[in-house]
């Protein structure tokens, strides 16, 4: 309500107008930026609560742990006689065991 029409002057038709537009046009740069803010919350809680693929993306990396373990066990056994003493020390005690 404006001052001119508590005191009983009639509101100016222009300043009136001009009012009605900036409040139109107020209202629809509200509506859209709730709009947008709402669709950023539905999509971020979304983004939040969905899991998929987080199964696939732990599985990759024991695998990848597990590479490198086996990397580091074949360039060390490469490096050293141990595993070919440890092969022959069991068969040797399977043979024995057999004969």
């Amino acid at each position: 309500m404006s001052l001119s029409i508590i005191d009983g002057a009639a509101p100016s038709p222009l300043r009136s107008s001009t009012s009605r537009v900036r409040a139109a046009a107020s209202d629809h740069i509200l509506r859209r930026a709730v709009a947008v803010q709402s669709a950023v919350a539905v999509r971020v809680a979304r983004a939040r609560s969905d899991e998929r693929g987080q199964a696939t993306a732990e599985y990759a990396l024991v695998l990848l742990g597990a590479a490198a373990v086996a990397l580091m066990l074949i360039a060390w056994a490469g490096r050293t006689d141990k595993i070919g003493k440890l092969l022959d020390g069991v068969l040797d005690s399977i043979l024995s065991r057999l004969t």
